[in-house]
């Protein structure tokens, strides 16, 4: 009866409404593109919320966590399959850009775990110092996860249109924050090349300590 409360954990009924929301952006990604974008940053804007919501009401669990970041990575495969089709030009760049995603956090998950973190979220403090600052900083976090989805989300509005013009703005709407987006979503790949190697050189450390040991049992 312990392990089903927690799938009624306040975080992780959050978890579930952000999926829904993504379910629904997908719905609507082909014909309503404000509707579509708006549903998604939703969702995406509800991950600060369920993290806060877990934290607050001390309900954080591995089931949570896994639940936040495989809505995550689904979520944006799916926009960056859409972006695939409205910019088939760029196509390679964008598998890239998933492949590049899910390896790093599936192998950082799988590193993390192997070192017995609770979390894919909880770091060797002594590791690189940027990873430390991404992870450490919430709101450090916030603006790296919501900008690059912002980026990506904004790349999909402008294969329609370029957004409502105001005075002071350059250009649409849409156009101005995909620029300001931009250095942080090259910034956010940065951060996943860099999980990609550190969580390498962690599981070959492991390796490395596990054959020393058998080779020392052997002998």
């Amino acid at each position: 009866m312990k392990d089903v409360s927690i799938f009624l954990f306040v975080p992780n009924l959050i978890g579930y409404v952000r999926i829904l929301f993504a379910v629904v952006s997908l719905y609507f990604m082909p014909s309503s593109p404000l509707l579509a974008s708006a549903f998604y940053l939703l969702s995406t804007v509800l991950d600060d919320l369920d993290g806060y919501a877990a934290r607050r009401l001390h309900q954080e669990t591995q089931f949570g966590a896994m639940l936040d970041m495989l809505t995550d990575r689904c979520a944006t495969m799916c926009l960056l399959v859409n972006l695939s089709m409205l910019y088939p030009q760029c196509t390679m760049l964008f598998q890239l850009s998933m492949t590049i995603d899910v390896a790093s956090h599936w192998i950082h998950l799988h590193s993390s775990m192997m070192k017995g973190s609770s979390s894919h979220k909880t770091i060797d403090l002594s590791g690189n110092l940027l990873l430390r600052l991404y992870y450490t900083s919430r709101p450090v976090l916030s603006l790296m996860c919501v900008g690059n989805e912002l980026f990506y989300c904004m790349l999909y509005l402008l294969s329609f249109y370029e957004g409502p013009r105001m005075g002071f703005l350059p250009a649409g709407l849409f156009r101005c924050v995909f620029w300001l987006s931009v250095p942080i979503a090259v910034l956010k790949l940065v951060i996943s090349l860099l999980h990609l190697v550190t969580a390498s050189r962690n599981i070959a450390a492991i390796d490395t300590a596990e054959r020393k040991k058998r080779l020392e049992t052997a002998q």
